[in-house]
């Protein structure tokens, strides 16, 4: 697994174990974690999971009209340091 996917691993059970479920989900240049936050979260909850995804690269919340919210963080992929990088047309 690559070292975004293990520090998303890592964020996604810290969250679940202070009691919000994540989703870890892989794309091209970043791994994402999401978490469902309660209606009514306790301060204590907030600090915890705050705590957790400051791990992250970035983080932030989701909020929709119908009062739901979620929790996101972005771990983003290292980009490659050899090989063809730039693509066929890339210069050197």
């Amino acid at each position: 697994m690559p070292a975004s996917g293990s520090r998303a691993a890592a964020i996604a059970a810290r969250l679940s174990a202070v009691g919000l479920p994540a989703r870890v989900e892989e794309y091209d240049r970043y791994t994402s974690v999401e978490a469902e936050i309660p209606k009514m979260p306790s301060a204590d909850l907030w600090q915890e999971a705050l705590e957790v995804v400051a791990e992250a690269d970035r983080f932030g919340l989701r909020a929709t009209s119908q009062n739901d919210r979620t929790l996101w963080a972005v771990v983003h992929k290292a980009v490659p340091t050899t090989g063809d990088v730039g693509g066929p047309s890339h210069q050197r």
